[in-house]
């Protein structure tokens, strides 16, 4: 099976969305720094925010990359490509493609076990799912920033409170944490039957070894003003979390 998602008909297809998409983006540079110059826009200005969004978006892919290879094994190269290339995100389309593949009896991902049933059905998913940000957007996306931004001077002119959106974002990342650590521990207190905490530690102690990497990070990143770290935390927690989960 994994020969077939790594055909090159999927390659040719797959890489063909993704080169017009490149395309796009590379028009839209192109019209941007006309309409830069045209504004009367310093060009070496222009150049050096050129230079500096290229290299802020390189280093933050590297944990893209990660999510590639690790989902490379179990659905082919070509769609894990195309879905973090072009609108997927990194835990939405691993936490998705699992749950796909366990409600079509394939259980957990992997080459072994995967048909062209349960492909279908998990590359169906994560299409399906994906766009509705966009769409709501579209539709709520100006009376939404309103809420952010506030209505009047008065709001502005009160105690800061927490934004919306940030609290918003918090609470849905906790809330998603919250859910992987409690079926971690409910697989290892269950490994076996009911109770019997011979289950499979290692998720857990990844967990909180990438907790402890990324704490690392964010303190460097705050306390000491090295904000270029913000850049590695994703990637460097994950490389540190899967090479513990090697060594467990």
């Amino acid at each position: 099976m994994i020969e077939t998602l790594n055909s090159p008909a999927l390659f040719v297809i797959c890489g063909g969305i993704i080169g017009f998409v490149a395309i796009v983006c590379l028009i839209f540079l192109i019209r941007a720094y006309k309409a830069g110059i045209a504004a009367g826009m310093d060009k070496a200005m222009l150049k050096r925010t050129i230079t500096s969004s290229v290299t802020f978006t390189i280093l933050p892919s590297v944990g893209i990359l990660l999510g590639v290879i690790a989902l490379s094994g179990s659905l082919g190269t070509p769609w894990p490509w195309l879905r973090l290339s072009v609108i997927g995100a990194l835990h939405y389309e691993t936490q998705v493609a699992q749950a796909a593949a366990e409600q079509v009896g394939v259980g957990s991902l992997s080459a072994a076990n995967m048909t062209p049933v349960g492909f279908a059905t998990i590359a169906l998913l994560m299409s399906i799912c994906i766009p509705w940000g966009m769409i709501l957007s579209f539709f709520f996306n100006k009376s939404y920033l309103k809420k952010l931004q506030g209505k009047n001077k008065e709001e502005e002119n009160k105690e800061k409170k927490p934004n919306f959106g940030d609290s918003a974002m918090i609470a849905m990342f906790m809330g998603l944490v919250s859910a992987y650590i409690g079926s971690y521990i409910g697989g290892f207190i269950s490994g076996e039957g009911a109770f019997t905490f011979k289950g499979d530690l290692t998720p857990l102690i990844v967990s909180v070894v990438s907790a402890i990497v990324m704490a690392i990070f964010t303190y460097f990143a705050e306390k000491k003003h090295m904000v270029w770290l913000e850049s590695f935390s994703i990637a460097g927690s994950m490389l540190v979390g899967m090479l513990a989960a090697i060594f467990i």
